[in-house]
């Protein structure tokens, strides 16, 4: 199985994980963000990931803190389960429909840490989540994970469906790229020997 264990402490954060790659959508989180607990679930679900994750952040402060250390966590921790990459898909892609709107995901375990998002939010706040972190989570994960992350909010009118449907298309990407490829199971996906 190939899972991750990880404490991520700092002054400002205080972030507990445990996931599960080859999970079944399973999730217990608690943020203190609970929009953010919401998009995090639909990781866990849409990536058939199991995920555990306790975080305690300076939320009297700003959600960024937390939402960042966040991304950094679940990065560091499916890296850690990829191991050396040997036999799995390492990229993904996915356009995700949700009523009103429609979002592309592509993600490579390339080794190589990049991402684009190009959306624009039509609110401020979905909840009690401030959607303008939503890119900070994402770089954050795309730097600790050293994958490429690409993003697109292709249109949509609510801001709720807009930042679902963003999170829906990068789970779906995440599952296909983790997956493993049964037909190459014991090849690393590179030409080049090393990722």
């Amino acid at each position: 199985m190939r899972k991750a264990r990880l404490h991520r402490a700092t002054k400002e954060t205080d972030v507990r994980l445990t996931l599960n790659l080859d999970g079944k959508g399973k999730s217990k989180i608690t943020t203190g963000i609970r929009f953010f607990d919401h998009m995090l679930e639909q990781i866990a679900r849409h990536g058939a990931l199991d995920i555990e994750l306790s975080a305690r952040g300076d939320l009297d402060v700003d959600q960024h803190h937390t939402v960042e250390d966040v991304g950094i966590a679940l990065g560091d921790a499916v890296k850690k389960a990829l191991g050396s990459k040997r036999g799995i898909l390492r990229a993904g892609y996915f356009l995700m429909p949700m009523d009103d709107c429609l979002a592309a995901a592509a993600l490579d375990f390339s080794g190589r840490a990049y991402c684009a998002c190009n959306w624009k939010i039509s609110a401020p706040r979905v909840g009690d989540f401030q959607t303008e972190l939503m890119e900070d989570f994402f770089r954050a994960f795309a730097q600790a994970a050293s994958a490429n992350v690409h993003l697109k909010l292709m249109y949509g009118r609510s801001s709720h469906h807009q930042v679902e449907a963003i999170f829906k298309a990068f789970a779906k990407a995440l599952r296909f790229a983790v997956t493993r490829d049964r037909q190459l199971q014991r090849v690393l996906p590179s030409t080049k020997g090393l990722l």
